[in-house]
């Protein structure tokens, strides 16, 4: 019990069960295949592309890649005493609902165009967001704003479990700023248009995080296996 609640700050009652590095990858593997799962269905199945019908595929990831994460995640919750598995479940939910108004509103605040055209692709790259950036914390945290502070406000992750939230969710959001740059710029290239760019970055933003977050994981497993020898 004592090795379980090494480097967990104050005010974390119940540890979270240990994760070894083969299970983050297994973790994140899947939830990667998934993404692809959707960008293969919307290309071959039904013929769209983030660039020809953006507003479709995004819709098609958050649908498809929604259950995978809430269903992974919500297997590493905290205080498994209090807090069932459905229980996490359904908290993974309603943060997905909850997020995407966030985004969404920070989206429209930062520049995104408003208007009945762009409607449909707000709401759904918004559901993309919310699935990719806090959706996981949900499902494993709950309300705990310690672990939420922690991790998104100081970025301080100490177990495998934060790092396989933490990373992707910065990955995807800044992903998503950086995919923002070239939308002002006068090219008149159709991948340009709201919400394309940005949803390119924040899936290879996304992407990367997972990869990051195993490196991590990785490395720090190496560094406590030296350690206790």
């Amino acid at each position: 019990m004592k090795h379980k609640r090494q480097g967990r700050p104050a005010g974390l009652e119940a540890p979270l069960a240990l994760v070894s590095a083969a299970e983050a990858f297994i973790v994140h593997l899947i939830c990667a295949v998934g993404l692809a799962v959707s960008l293969w269905v919307a290309h071959n199945l039904l013929f769209n592309s983030l660039i020809s019908h953006p507003s479709q595929t995004l819709f098609l990831i958050w649908v498809i890649e929604c259950p995978v994460v809430i269903l992974l995640y919500s297997h590493y919750r905290q205080n498994r005493q209090q807090s069932s598995y459905l229980r996490a479940v359904g908290r993974g939910m309603l943060t997905l609902l909850a997020g995407a108004l966030v985004s969404a509103f920070a989206a429209i605040a930062l520049g995104a165009p408003v208007g009945a055209k762009y409607l449909s692709s707000t709401i759904n790259w918004s559901m993309m967001m919310s699935l990719f950036a806090v959706v996981p914390a949900a499902s494993v945290f709950g309300s705990s704003w310690t672990d939420w502070q922690r991790l998104f406000a100081c970025t301080k992750p100490v177990g495998t479990v934060d790092y396989m939230i933490c990373l992707p969710a910065h990955g995807a959001i800044i992903g998503s700023w950086f995919g923002a740059w070239p939308m002002p710029l006068d090219w008149e290239r159709p991948w340009q248009e709201w919400p394309i760019c940005v949803s390119f970055g924040a899936i290879a933003g996304y992407l990367i995080g997972m990869v990051a977050s195993f490196g991590f994981v990785l490395v720090r497993g190496i560094l406590q296996h030296t350690k206790s020898d």
